[in-house]
């Protein structure tokens, strides 16, 4: 208790490991919250969460509590899906895709992610599993960074196109981008213009907590 109460005057790190595929992983009391964070980066809680809530208001907490199936790409320390439960109060099943086994552990310890009886964790590159899964998702949030950068396919057609084709109808596509270059922002503007089908919608909301931009894709047949 000391600890988060003096953490709203500084942050206070209680934990960091090494991980091979995130380098520096931290468990930090920040303004009296625990945090996730990388080297560079807010990974879990935090700005990160606000980020994502953020783009979940846009799509509607209502609209949300009614879905049955969502797929978070990209788990870290869960804060998303803290959100979904306690903030949203959605009572469907997620499905939570990460790559990196040890920030897992760390969720489970520090964030109890394995009491959520709603959540299934596969360990998995997530371009695997999109090639793999079998499943429709109503709902599918795509955060995935190694630090602060973002894996190139992300951004691919092929991916874009395979993340589409698992909506249902009326499903919403929330993907949380990175922007620190202008190689970058051209990067978002591109797939953005360039996504063109009478089946969806496009749009970005640009510019949240300063360099992360929510593109959020919606199917509407």
């Amino acid at each position: 208790m000391l600890k988060k109460i003096l953490s709203y005057f500084y942050p206070i790190k209680i934990y960091s490991q090494d991980s091979s595929l995130s380098k520096s992983l931290e468990i930090t009391w920040s303004n009296g919250d625990l945090v996730v964070d990388s080297l560079n980066t807010n990974y879990s809680y935090g700005s990160l969460q606000r980020i994502l809530k953020l783009g979940l208001k846009n799509i509607g907490f209502s609209k949300i509590q009614k879905m049955n199936t969502v797929l978070v790409l990209g788990v870290a320390g869960g804060s998303v899906i803290k959100t979904l439960i306690d903030d949203i109060d959605y009572k469907g099943k997620i499905t939570g895709v990460e790559i990196d086994s040890e920030i897992i552990k760390i969720a489970n310890r520090y964030f109890k992610l394995d009491e959520i009886e709603q959540l299934q964790i596969v360990i998995d590159d997530a371009f695997e599993f999109v090639l793999k899964t079998k499943e429709k998702y109503d709902l599918i949030i795509i955060d995935i960074f190694q630090d602060t950068k973002m894996p190139n396919f992300l951004f691919e057609d092929f991916f874009i196109d395979r993340i589409c084709h698992l909506l249902k109808s009326k499903g919403f596509v929330l993907f949380n981008t990175m922007l620190l270059s202008k190689a970058e922002n051209l990067r978002n503007q591109k797939l953005i213009n360039e996504f063109k089908t009478e089946d969806f919608s496009i749009k970005s909301i640009p510019r949240v907590e300063k360099h992360n931009e929510l593109i959020v894709i919606e199917k509407l047949v």
